[in-house]
């Protein structure tokens, strides 16, 4: 695990996470069927934690060079706010995000693995590494999991944005308090 001594303040600012897909949101496996179908492994605990960072506002996005169709279902499953695949230019994916969602670098959060991500990996203002990313993105990463892509890597990266942000306690607070009024989680941080 690596945490900078800027890593909580970046955070902090951060509006939107982008995600690459394989080697992050999961183990890097691409498991193939006797009739050529594609199999991905994606971890309950990650989408949650996707889910948990839309309920207090924040948007998310997909970069991925590969194209699947399982990419596609898992992303509207979890309501992920843009998806670009087959995408092996991920600086020119990134500066279009950046411009669809209105945001500055410094709002923007990229969770890498490989060095295809690096090109808009350095611009954004908060890079987080899962913890099995290859050393060139680890040595320009901010925040570090303990977890590996696919095992929780990306819950672990959430929480820690989230708790910067200081949402954290109202989400516990949300499963923990029978009274609690679940109207809108970004209102107990305002």
């Amino acid at each position: 695990m690596k945490v900078t001594d800027d890593a909580i303040e970046r955070a902090k600012q951060v509006k939107l996470i982008i995600f690459d897909v394989d080697g992050v949101m999961t183990d890097g496996g691409i498991y193939h069927g006797a009739n050529g179908e594609m199999f991905k492994r994606f971890h309950c605990r990650d989408g949650f934690g996707i889910t948990l960072a839309h309920s207090c506002g924040l948007k998310s996005a997909i970069i991925t060079g590969r194209t699947s169709k399982m990419t596609l279902w898992r992303a509207n499953e979890l309501s992920i706010s843009a998806v670009m695949q087959g995408q092996m230019n991920k600086r020119d994916a990134y500066k279009k995000l950046k411009a669809q969602f209105n945001l500055a670098d410094e709002d923007i959060c990229y969770v890498a693995d490989d060095v295809i991500d690096l090109p808009a990996f350095v611009q954004v203002g908060f890079r987080a590494a899962v913890g099995d990313a290859s050393p060139e993105v680890i040595e320009r990463a901010h925040f570090v999991s303990k977890n590996f892509g696919g095992h929780g890597a990306v819950r672990e990266i959430v929480e820690f944005i989230l708790k910067a942000k200081g949402f954290w306690a109202g989400i516990i607070e949300r499963y923990t308090n029978p009274d609690f009024d679940d109207k809108n989680l970004t209102a107990l941080n305002q």
